[in-house]
Parts: C-alpha cells; sequence; structure tokens
C-alpha cells in the first residue's frame, strides 16, 4: 500500500475533489484511512433514504471511511454541528470544505476495484481484482473479482 497525505482546500466538494484526485492520478484502488476537517455544507443520504439531506452550518468532520475506484467513490461520514449534535451516512456531491479536509489515502496499486450491478442487492456494488496483465478475463465477473466470504464456496 502507497500513503498519501491530501488537504483539500475551503469550498472543496469533499466527495468530487477525491474523485477528481484518483482519475488525475490514474490509480484503480484506494480507500481513506483517515479524514477529518469541517464543512460549511453536507449532502448525506441515510440508510433506506432514496434522497440526500442537506445540513448547513459549521460542521467538524468526526469520521471519514469508504473506498476510491475510477468508478468513482463510497464513503460514509460522521459529522457534528454546533452543539455537538452527530450524525453520519453516505456522503453525496455537494458537501463543502469549510477550513479544511485534512485526508490520508491509502493506494492499492495490485488492485482494481470497480462498481457494478450486483443482482442480489439492486444496486452498484464492489467488485475487486488483481491488477496481473496476464491473468485471462473472467466470464462471470461477479464470482470471479470478488472474493467469496468465509464460509462460502
Amino acid at each position: 500500500m502507497k500513503v498519501v497525505p491530501l488537504r483539500l482546500q475551503p469550498g472543496d466538494d469533499l466527495r468530487r475533489a477525491l474523485e477528481a484526485w484518483m482519475n488525475q492520478q490514474q490509480e484503480q484502488a484506494g480507500c481513506l484511512i483517515s479524514g477529518v476537517g469541517s464543512l460549511s455544507l453536507a449532502k448525506l443520504r441515510f440508510a433506506g433514504a432514496a434522497e440526500a439531506t442537506t445540513i448547513s452550518g459549521d460542521l467538524e468532520i468526526l469520521s471519514l471511511a469508504g473506498t476510491l475506484s475510477a468508478d468513482g467513490a463510497h464513503l460514509h461520514i460522521t459529522i457534528a454541528d454546533s452543539t455537538g449534535a452527530v450524525i453520519g451516512g453516505h456522503l453525496c456531491h455537494g458537501s463543502l470544505v469549510r477550513t479544511t479536509a485534512e485526508l490520508v489515502l491509502g493506494l492499492l496499486p495490485q488492485w482494481r476495484l470497480r462498481r457494478g450491478l450486483d443482482p442480489a442487492t439492486g444496486c452498484a456494488e464492489l467488485r475487486i481484482s488483481p491488477v496481473a496483465p496476464d491473468i485471462p478475463a473472467a466470464t462471470d465477473a461477479s464470482a470471479a473479482e470478488t472474493p467469496a466470504r468465509p464460509g462460502q464456496r
């Protein structure tokens, strides 16, 4: 794993900036090791919700976790407002940095992360494959790219 620190500036869209950085660097796989800072606007999608909820004000980023791929980011965030109330959810585009976002990324050059429709969930789920030019393409992408969970096979 290659570890990279990154700082975002006031007004940056947190998710879009991470996705743009991954694309500019031509990285295929990564994760957030650490993420702190502040937001002036957060767009979060809560579990089971179809639409994002917008929260504005002075917001502290308490934690930020997720995966980064050429297909985009899947990020979950926990924030606190100025009263200390804590809320979290799926980070959507449009969440704006207030003063800073201090991030530590873990890049995984030996892996390729992609998103593809999972018939079991109906969602674009993570697909994992090793980066090796001599491995032939799989015919069943979901089975070949994603390792089985313990106890399966």
